[in-house]
């Protein structure tokens, strides 16, 4: 690799290197180094069990050091945490060689390197469990220094880095020095994982749906597009994974679900990504009534198994999971909070209440849409507790069962948490002859200049027409339910690699150029 573009320090650690190889030291050893503890299992169980902690091996990385000149306190971090260690050069070398600790330790390994240590727990005299090193190996030279910016009074160091750029191109720093992000995302699999527990405990079959599709079905948003070479015809990501789950209820399953990584090619911000995680799951024989009550009691256990409370922070606010959750029909939500009664107007009367609250429309915006604006605008973020918003308008859910009672409706919620969407659900429409005329319908808005409506899906179409129990089916966003339950405002927090735009790295030279 060229040293062009090298930092000082990047150019020092590479002489580092050769000096270690020059020592016969394999900076990136190949061989098993064998570990019998980790930080908190130390930090939480030494003091209950002193006579286990007498000959530990453990593994992890520098990330401060305080010399003593014949002695040194440092800090190593694995998986778990931080514990310090306490390394005499007497301990690790013989009388003969005090290479390895003078030579190797003190000048040629820095903080960020991997190092596996033997050695005894102990308590010092300032009462911190300690390590006292018998033994050390480099496992893997950092060629990189970490960003350690602050260091206090007693000379320790402490790693801070807040710019988002860095953070979320450099994810793997930011894991290494903020170890909050850490616990976001340990977090964010103790969600998955309670939701998966509940819905296996519940009876339904944990599927995998097609993400290259031939129709981008399932939800209105504009699709990625690619080319597919052998089979020369366009391809998709999906937007949604709802209608082939659909088929699998038509096939005989009665409750089936998927973690789906789903794809739309729209805006970003900070709480959308182009790419993002949803949880589908639907069953037979069920309504959007059952639905309420399951996923209320669904979230409730979320937060109890996560908290062992259902009351949560979320900034300055405290969210309570507690079912049951207030529920609002979207109608009566708009005339709340606008004061405009719009269940018997049509579209023209619709663009006029857009007008007056000054609400920016499309001539390509069906009433569907022109209503949707208005609720995203005026009403959404003002539920701030769990709230199921109902009985959608049907031009605004073309996948949706109509209302058994109330004509121009139909049989929908969305979970409105913090002021934003986190879950959309049905009574899953299973007329094929309603749903062919409402796909007609999308297509009708798509020669609008609608780049988001449905396409026609005539193998969907002839699964239904074999026969689809009633069903119910629900969609939860599973980034900003994550968002929601750790606190944090921005999407890009909660995932691990978030999309930005290419940067120039250390070659020069853009990526893809």
């Amino acid at each position: 690799m060229s040293t062009l573009h090298l930092s000082e320090q990047e150019l020092l650690r590479r002489h580092k290197l050769i000096e270690l190889q020059q020592l016969g030291i394999n900076p990136y050893p190949a061989e098993e180094f064998k570990i019998n503890a980790n930080a908190l299992d130390i930090k939480e169980n030494y003091d209950r069990d002193k006579l286990n902690y007498k000959d530990i091996s453990i593994a992890g990385r520098i990330m401060s050091v305080r010399d003593m000149g014949k002695a040194c306190f440092a800090v190593i971090q694995d998986a778990t945490g931080r514990v310090q260690i306490y390394i005499r050069r007497d301990d690790i070398c013989t009388e003969e060689d005090k290479t390895l600790y003078d030579v190797v330790f003190k000048k040629l390994i820095d903080i960020g390197d991997i190092i596996g240590i033997q050695g005894y727990v102990f308590t010092t005299k300032v009462g911190e469990i300690s390590i006292h090193v018998t033994g050390l190996k480099l496992l893997s030279k950092a060629l990189k220094p970490l960003p350690i910016v602050k260091t206090d009074d007693s000379g320790n160091s402490f790693d801070e880095v807040s710019d988002p750029e860095f953070r979320y191109r450099q994810r793997y720093v930011d894991l290494i020095i903020n170890p909050q992000v850490r616990d976001t995302f340990k977090k964010r699999s103790q969600i998955i994982n309670s939701i998966r527990t509940t819905l296996n405990n519940s009876g339904l079959l944990e599927v995998e749906t097609p993400i290259l599709q031939s129709i981008p079905g399932g939800a209105t948003a504009r699709p990625f597009i690619t080319h597919h070479n052998a089979l020369n015809m366009p391809l998709y990501l999906r937007v949604a994974n709802e209608l082939y789950l659909k088929r699998l209820i038509v096939g005989g399953f009665e409750g089936v679900f998927e973690f789906a990584k789903d794809f739309r090619n729209e805006g970003m911000d900070r709480t959308h990504n182009p790419e993002f995680t949803v949880l589908e799951f639907y069953v037979a024989y069920k309504d959007y009534n059952w639905m309420m009550t399951f996923s209320e009691n669904l979230l409730e256990k979320v937060t109890m198994d996560l908290y062992e409370q259902t009351e949560v922070t979320v900034g300055d606010k405290k969210i309570d999971f507690k079912a049951p959750f207030k529920r609002v029909t979207m109608y009566q939500a708009i005339k709340d909070h606008t004061g405009y009664d719009i269940s018997t107007m049509d579209e023209n009367g619709l663009r006029d209440v857009c007008k007056q609250l000054n609400i920016h429309t499309e001539a390509s915006m069906g009433k569907g849409k022109l209503i949707d604006e208005i609720f995203g605008a005026k009403c959404e973020g003002n539920y701030i507790q769990p709230t199921f918003i109902t009985d959608y308008p049907i031009e605004m859910s073309p996948l949706t069962k109509k209302h058994r009672t109330v004509e121009g409706l139909v049989e929908r919620f969305e979970l409105m948490v913090n002021g934003k969407e986190i879950a959309n659900a049905y009574s899953e429409l299973n007329d094929p002859i309603d749903q062919r005329a409402r796909f007609e319908d999308q297509l009708a808005l798509q020669q609008r200049g609608d780049d988001e409506a449905m396409f026609i899906d005539n193998d969907f179409l002839r699964a239904l027409e074999y026969g689809m129990p009633p069903t119910a089916g629900i969609g939860i966003g599973i980034d900003r339910l994550t968002m929601l339950l750790t606190n944090n405002v921005a999407i890009q927090e909660v995932l691990f690699f978030p999309q930005m735009r290419p940067e120039a790295i250390a070659s020069g030279v853009e990526p893809n150029s």
